[in-house]
């Protein structure tokens, strides 16, 4: 053997060790190479003799045998550290990766990558060890290192499997728990110790390293993912409570976190008490900053160890669908940061993200894109969307900054992007990525839903991709969102010159199927909470909060709300702090959340969700009466049913304020958020209304209801009576 490539080796310039170490017959004569770097002395063990290996090299050794048995040989030796081992030798075990599995990922086409990519414990021969996998095409040479081999970056050099950039090596004795990363010689001849991008579990921050894992899980939630097709359609009630799991409650007493097996049970009978069909979370996947919030992920197959470890996720999702309640994840494949031990420039090149800034760096956050036109960084992606489907049981995938996705020039000035091969701003691999993303969900796991986070008016987010959509489920509707908030902090006497804002998002509700989001986003970085963002006095802002929540519940679309907002907590969100549940649990919060509990309970019973996404299922009664900021309009169903609905949003009661119905009848009032029970004065309709046979709005007959102030009034027509 040419003592050249032995020099590899200890130059961290071997791509193919397999062809050095281990067994190699020729001429008749039966070698095992072993590789002990630092080492002056080893002996190799097989079944039948031991024989002290002679160094051919600078901590390459070798021993001749009678036959090549082919076994798994020992390597025995005296440490550094003065202890003896007694170790089988990684190279006695040959890669096994299927050639067919390399080819698929090349191709962009290995749909499950995270069960071939990693680290997977496994047992070869009747011995156990792990089977580690990395993507490294421009690395000089990769290697694993660990606890288990003191972090030595010469030690157990990977196999680049048929010139694929794709390295391999399994070693022996390496169980679940021990922690490792890679090291990669980049071309320019430095080493790079990167975590892994298809590590099931992480360190805790700030601490770095990849955890070896197993992910099995007795599931027992059949049942709902039989059913939650049904309960996930476009015609049933979706009703989303919008959670950040580290700031939902605090532990103190110098923890930082509750876990999720603690705070889980708590958070679902929370959920299931209010009403909400869904929780859902903002990014569980491993990040290194807290304040991120978890939308800058470094690791996207491990769910962050700050609250617990993978089995302890499964287990909340689980027990969240035994109470019938979904969810969601937030996901991020628009762009991630650059921390050192990430994906950034990962094998010493931009492998994952573009490498021209005007491309590759997002402009808004400093992070990086990815870059979406390699078929591996695509397969990356979508086999994580679907690993979170199949190995969590998500229910769903809420898609964050498409904006950023869809469009080159998003956020850039004038030359600062790089138009598209017709000159056109659309970035059409991320829109290819998208529709290939979508239509590999809904083929592979029917009932499961995508959500975009979109802003602007790109047409068809949720229409089919046969038809030139993206293929997502449901879109956020942030015009509704900004235009309602908007509308809702001017001062009631001023409403009237903005009427419009409550009433022009409707023209357009119809267009995709929308999701009315109050998130997140809203309730911090100064922005204040829902309540500090009214008007008026303490009475007046609460009487707008529960305004606000009854028009977002009763207008056409599924409904989301962050966390907080439901019991009208007065300060802005926190992530380095609970909730306020000594607001929550006072007179004036716990009201306010018996009304989310009532509107969640009413969009649920009553079949306007059945109806939610059709232009057939709302009517406008009156929207002209800006002067009094007074509208008024009809739900339908699909049963037939019909709902009233009208608000008053100045704070001046409407004492037989006339309004033209359809039909003859009671109109029962069902919900009046100036009840007593929400902290209103109680002021109402005695039960309900009869109509009478007076015209008025274009319609035969009228019912004339009073108006409390600053409220939302329903009445449920019941023709018999």
């Amino acid at each position: 053997m040419d003592q050249s490539n032995y020099k590899d080796l200890n130059e961290q310039n071997c791509y193919n060790p397999f062809d050095l170490l281990g067994w190699h017959s020729d001429s008749g004569k039966h070698r095992i190479t072993v590789y002990r770097p630092g080492l002056k002395s080893v002996s190799i063990s097989t079944f039948k003799e031991t024989k002290l290996a002679s160094p051919i090299g600078d901590g390459i050794f070798s021993a001749e045998f009678a036959e090549n048995s082919g076994e798994h040989y020992h390597v025995i030796y005296r440490g550094k550290d003065g202890k003896d081992y007694d170790e089988i030798d990684p190279y006695s075990f040959q890669p096994d990766l299927s050639s067919y599995d390399i080819y698929l990922y090349k191709e962009g086409n290995l749909q499950y990558a995270y069960r071939t990519f990693g680290s997977h414990f496994q047992s070869r021969d009747g011995i156990e060890g792990t089977r580690f996998v990395v993507w490294a095409p421009n690395a000089r040479s990769v290697s694993v290192v660990g606890d288990f081999n003191m972090w030595d970056p010469l030690k157990f050099p990977m196999q680049n499997m048929n010139g694929s950039g794709i390295w391999e090596i399994f070693v022996p004795g390496v169980g679940y728990g021990s922690f490792y990363k890679f090291a990669l010689k980049t071309p320019e001849a430095e080493i790079e110790y990167k975590s892994d991008p298809f590590a099931f579990r992480m360190e805790k921050r700030p601490r770095t390293a990849s955890i070896v894992s197993d992910l099995r899980h007795v599931w027992s939630d059949s049942e709902w993912i039989k059913n939650r097709g049904a309960a996930q359609s476009i015609r049933s009630p979706i009703s989303i409570y919008e959670m950040h799991l580290g700031s939902w409650k605090r532990p103190g007493g110098g923890r930082d976190f509750y876990s999720i097996k603690e705070i889980g049970p708590q958070i679902i009978e929370y959920v299931k008490r209010l009403g909400f069909t869904h929780i859902e979370l903002m990014p569980l996947m491993e990040h290194p900053l807290d304040e991120s919030w978890g939308y800058q992920v470094v690791n996207y197959y491990a769910p962050t160890s700050r609250y617990g470890e993978p089995e302890d996720y499964m287990w909340f999702i689980q027990e969240c669908h035994r109470n019938d309640i979904g969810v969601i994840l937030d996901w991020v494949p628009a762009h991630f940061p650059a921390d050192e031990y990430g994906l950034y420039n990962f094998d010493g090149t931009h492998l994952y993200e573009h490498a021209d800034p005007r491309k590759g760096v997002h402009p808004d956050w400093g992070t990086r894109i990815f870059n979406l036109s390699r078929f591996e960084v695509k397969n990356y992606l979508i086999s994580n969307a679907i690993f979170w489907v199949d190995m969590y049981h998500a229910d769903g995938i809420r898609i964050d900054a498409v904006s950023s996705m869809l469009y080159l020039d998003y956020s850039r000035k004038e030359g600062e992007w790089v138009p598209n091969k017709y000159g056109g701003r659309e970035n059409l691999d991320s829109i290819d990525f998208l529709r290939g993303l979508n239509d590999t969900l809904h083929e592979s796991f029917p009932g499961v839903i995508t959500i975009a986070e979109e802003s602007t008016a790109w047409p068809s987010v949720t229409r089919d991709t046969r038809t030139g959509g993206l293929g997502f489920d449901f879109k956020w509707n942030m015009g509704w969102m900004h235009d309602t908030l908007e509308y809702f902090s001017h001062d009631p006497v001023h409403r009237k010159y903005h009427h419009n804002l409550l009433t022009f998002t409707i023209w357009y509700a119809f267009s995709e199927v929308f999701v009315l989001p109050l998130s997140h986003d809203e309730v911090v970085h100064m922005k204040g909470s829902l309540y500090t963002k009214m008007p008026g006095d303490n009475w007046q802002k609460l009487a707008n909060v529960r305004s606000l929540l009854a028009f977002m519940f009763l207008s056409p679309g599924k409904k989301l709300l962050f966390m907080g907002s439901e019991f009208g907590q007065h300060q802005e969100w926190n992530v380095n702090s609970g909730l306020d549940w000594g607001f929550e649990s006072s007179d004036e919060g716990s009201r306010i959340a018996r009304l989310v509990g009532d509107l969640n309970s009413l969009y649920r019973r009553s079949g306007m969700s059945s109806k939610d996404s059709e232009q057939r299922g709302f009517e406008w009664i009156d929207f002209s009466d800006s002067v009094s900021s007074i509208i008024s309009f009809y739900r339908h169903t699909l049963n037939s049913g019909d709902y009233v609905i009208i608000f008053n949003l100045t704070p001046v009661p409407r004492y037989a304020y006339r309004i033209g119905v359809h039909s003859s009848g009671y109109y029962k009032e069902i919900l009046n958020t100036d009840a007593l029970i929400y902290g209103g004065s109680n002021m109402g309709n005695f039960g309900g209304v009869a109509a009478e046979d007076v015209s008025y709005h274009g319609k035969e007959r009228s019912i004339a209801v009073t108006l409390p102030p600053l409220s939302c009034v329903v009445f449920e027509i019941r023709r018999e009576q």
